[in-house]
């Protein structure tokens, strides 16, 4: 029996670098044999598939390097390599491209264990309620926005409203789940029927439930996870990014990860993670938005496994795992808000103290006269052919090999139109009296009118080149000519009549040579 032929794990159409180079701030490696070492002083990286090695090594100066993203289970991470991410303020995050987080390391804050207490305690009183309500109300928020402004379904816009509103007068977390779930029922609805675009020339390979968004419920797992098409596989892997990057800040700021307010205990969860994810989460399905309808999905992006999940092909992942900057900036002031009130529930050895702000930095910029922190912008998807899938130019929806015969048959249309409008008895016309009048200009010019410093020799040596910066308007409306006879006369194919010689040298500004 012939063995299965391996997934590739490279698109065809990206350019493969043999190097390593951090983009927004973000290394990823994939692949076999990964290897994350320290050598010298410097951190040594190294990933790739088969013969397709990629090495990099960086300095402990000017490298740039804020997240070392692992996406995969074999190879190895030195001890001395994590010590190297934390003393240069990295961390290392290490995803599965089902959307699982395997393993995250990064900075920690100073650990207050009253903080903590606050935190395990906050369900005994109002707290966790309290900011239960708040992170979800920002959550509706947005998605009431996004229902509003881009899928213009203000029925289901007003049912999240409506939820929303409840949120006030609710005093438990269960029931704030509870309006969390019906809200969340009538905006995925308004998700089910969006259509995914792929190029024309990969829609024989695209499955029938792949064009479209579907349910967020996988029918393998009746939850969201092993998701059976593209934008739900984007999701699910970008969420996870989300997750880490929640974890991370909650590290950052001495909170424990595991402990939340709003999400259930559960296995292998950080509740406190999830928690802190959720006001972000629309800002998430806005950019996924933005992608699924601006520009068409690549087959060669995902493969299907054995039970019918989706999965990211590497190289996509890659491309994905740039937004985490912008997300690690919308996080920081919601877990710095609920550092916050935890802040607030528990004595402090000096009244004018409060909460740190290792993440935003907000108080430090205050204090320098610059309030706001700079703004991330998002990576842009890539700009591709719709009918071949390979890069296209900026603005454009389709490649120049894709362009050319749509211009060739549009050209042969047009030539075929001009000639018929060219044969019509008001074009003859017209054509008849502008030979006429040349004709009779012509037979009224002398050529002792010429100045005899103006010969055939000193157009071609001193006027055509000064013919060049010439406007073409300028050149007919001064000779009467039409536009194809000035561009000849410009480019020198063609020597006008020399009765126009002495007027094309004022025009190239020469004077009597």
């Amino acid at each position: 029996m012939a063995a299965t032929q391996t997934v590739p794990q490279y698109s065809h159409d990206c350019n493969f670098r043999t190097t390593i180079m951090p983009r927004q701030g973000v290394a990823t490696l994939f692949g076999y044999g990964i290897r994350v070492q320290v050598e010298r002083g410097h951190l040594v990286l190294e990933d790739g598939i088969g013969s397709d090695r990629r090495q990099s090594r960086f300095s402990r100066v000017g490298h740039g390097l804020r997240r070392l993203v692992v996406i995969g289970s074999d190879g190895m991470v030195s001890l001395a390599a994590l010590r190297w991410l934390a003393d240069q303020k990295a961390s290392f995050v290490m995803l599965e491209r089902d959307g699982s987080v395997l393993a995250i390391s990064g900075p920690v804050g100073p650990s207050d264990a009253r903080l903590r207490r606050a935190q395990s305690l906050a369900h005994q009183s109002d707290v966790a309620v309290r900011i239960s309500r708040e992170l979800i109300s920002l959550k509706l928020q947005e998605q009431e926005r996004l229902l509003r402004e881009r899928f213009e379904d203000f029925a289901s816009a007003k049912i999240v409203t409506s939820s929303r509103s409840q949120l006030d007068s609710v005093t438990t977390t269960q029931a704030v789940r509870q309006i969390e779930s019906v809200a969340a029922r009538n905006y995925w609805s308004a998700w089910h029927n969006i259509p995914v675009n792929f190029p024309t020339a990969d829609m024989k390979r695209i499955p029938q439930h792949w064009r479209t968004f579907g349910t967020r419920e996988s029918p393998i797992t009746g939850s969201p996870r092993l998701a059976v098409n593209p934008p739900n596989a984007m999701l699910n892997y970008m969420y996870a990014l989300l997750e880490s990057e929640a974890r991370l800040a909650a590290a950052a700021l001495g909170l424990d990860p595991g402990i939340g307010f709003l999400h259930v205990d559960t296995n292998s969860r950080d509740s406190l993670a999830c928690d802190l994810m959720e006001p972000v989460r629309p800002q998430v399905d806005a950019f996924l938005l933005d992608w699924i309808t601006s520009q068409p999905l690549r087959r060669e992006w995902f493969f299907e496994q054995r039970d019918g999940s989706c999965r990211l092909m590497a190289s996509f992942a890659v491309r994905l795992s740039e937004s985490s900057p912008a997300w690690r900036q919308m996080l920081a002031p919601i877990a710095e808000w609920v550092s916050r009130i935890l802040w607030t529930t528990f004595k402090h050895d000096r009244k004018w103290m409060s909460a740190p702000t290792h993440l935003t930095q907000s108080k430090r910029r205050e204090a320098k006269g610059y309030p706001h922190p700079p703004s991330l912008s998002l990576p842009q998807p890539p700009n591709l052919c719709r009918i071949c899938g390979k890069k296209a130019t900026r603005g454009h929806e389709r490649c120049g090999s894709c362009i050319a015969p749509i211009h060739t048959e549009r050209l042969i249309k047009t030539g075929a139109k001009g000639r018929l409008l060219a044969q019509r008895p008001e074009a003859k016309a017209k054509r008849f009296a502008s030979r006429l009048r040349h004709v009779a200009a012509i037979r009224a010019w002398k050529p002792s009118d010429l100045p005899e410093w103006l010969s055939q020799e000193t157009y071609r040596r001193d006027i055509l080149p000064r013919l060049a910066p010439l406007k073409l308007p300028t050149l007919m409306a001064a000779m009467g000519i039409s536009k194809p006879y000035a561009i000849n006369i410009r480019s020198g194919k063609r020597i006008p009549h020399p009765r126009h010689w002495e007027l094309l040298a004022k025009l190239a500004g020469l004077s009597n040579l």
